[in-house]
């Protein structure tokens, strides 16, 4: 909103030295925008400046002036939620503050540490107070876990609610964290995994979710073919939702069963891509992804975990290894990198490589 206020005129060729000069002296209104035109700068000033700070002003910058003009005024930077909490929780538990929350749609999801639990509600309330946009703060109640992937979480502040609509790389999905397992931590790796992708492939999307991978390559590609498997029923349903939500229902199939069954039953020999995103268990399948690799070969994209003594090499070879065992070769890892944290000394890594 723009504010009427006095100000220092001075030409642009000698704006930095008044500018340092006026800071120096306590004469700069932080709380407004400086305005610049082709010839002059316009700093605004405090109410009341004494004559002092405008004599020395004049002296070292001498043609400046004193005017009143309008100003836009600052926009307030917005407190974190852990700054918000420095005078609510006592200073020894601080420390232990989660420093980052995951947000999905309007909702944040929050590690509470053990020491903090007595805190959750106040801690859940800073969330929403520095998070304008979030309407829920869930806490994570266990670790990810069983054949669906899914956590226990609880409401420690706002509505009451596990569903959402999120947006990423411009497509829309529903999310219920309770039911489906889904992580924006993963949009760059969508994102990344979307844009190797070539117009005429046929990808089979392995663990796919609530559909991240699946519908952000058909929204982008006209012309792909997507099956999209889970075994998770309600996966499958909000996967299928989010088909219609983003009008890709010609070129995205979803398919409710066991990946390793579903893939030798039905798409053996189909694909060109299959992405395997199920970093625990992902070994396991690497005979049902080569077996769905068309017979001239083709790309998988592995993930999986490594640690500090069990590394991304390491990785490499076993995934090699395992795809040789069943009777395919690995031509090249095209590439590889960690993609995010998951626990102290150890990471989510993707490998992509060549099949044949």
């Amino acid at each position: 909103m723009p504010r009427k206020s006095s100000c220092i005129k001075v030409p642009k060729r000698h704006g930095e030295k008044a500018l340092t000069l006026a800071n120096k002296l306590g004469m700069v209104n932080k709380e407004l925008e400086i305005q610049r035109n082709h010839d002059f700068i316009y700093i605004p000033t405090a109410d009341q400046l004494s004559e002092n700070d405008l004599e020395a002003l004049r002296e070292q910058v001498t043609d400046s002036g004193i005017s009143t003009r309008s100003f836009m005024e600052k926009k307030k930077k917005v407190a974190s939620f852990v700054d918000l909490l420095a005078e609510k929780l006592p200073q020894n538990l601080l420390a232990s503050l989660p420093r980052a929350a995951d947000f999905i749609g309007d909702i944040a999801i929050v590690e509470v540490p053990p020491e903090l639990e007595a805190h959750g509600k106040i801690i859940g309330e800073a969330i929403l107070k520095a998070n304008k946009n979030m309407r829920t703060v869930l806490a994570k109640a266990g670790p990810v876990s069983g054949t669906y992937r899914l956590r226990e979480v609880t409401v420690i502040a706002g509505e009451p609610k596990t569903e959402t609509i999120h947006k990423e790389y411009g497509c829309q999905y529903y999310v219920n964290v309770a039911k489906a397992y889904f992580s924006p931590r993963l949009s760059n790796e969508h994102n990344r995994v979307t844009s190797l992708v070539k117009e005429g492939e046929t990808i089979i999307d392995m663990f796919a979710g609530v559909g991240p991978f699946a519908i952000q390559i058909a929204k982008k590609h006209e012309n792909v073919k997507v099956y999209a498997i889970d075994v998770n029923p309600y996966a499958i349903e909000y996967l299928e939702k989010n088909v219609r939500l983003n009008r890709v229902e010609e070129r995205v199939f979803p398919v409710l069963g066991d990946a390793k069954q579903t893939v030798k039953e039905r798409f053996s020999g189909a694909a060109d891509r299959v992405i395997m995103n199920l970093p625990e268990k992902a070994t396991e399948f690497v005979d049902a992804a080569s077996d769905t690799l068309k017979q001239i070969g083709g790309t998988v994209h592995f993930y999986g975990f490594v640690s500090s003594s069990n590394t991304l090499e390491d990785m490499r070879l076993r995934f090699e290894k395992t795809v040789e065992e069943s009777g395919r070769k690995v031509d090249g890892v095209s590439f590889s990198r960690l993609v995010r944290a998951t626990a102290p000394h150890e990471w989510q890594a993707v490998l992509d490589a060549e099949i044949h």
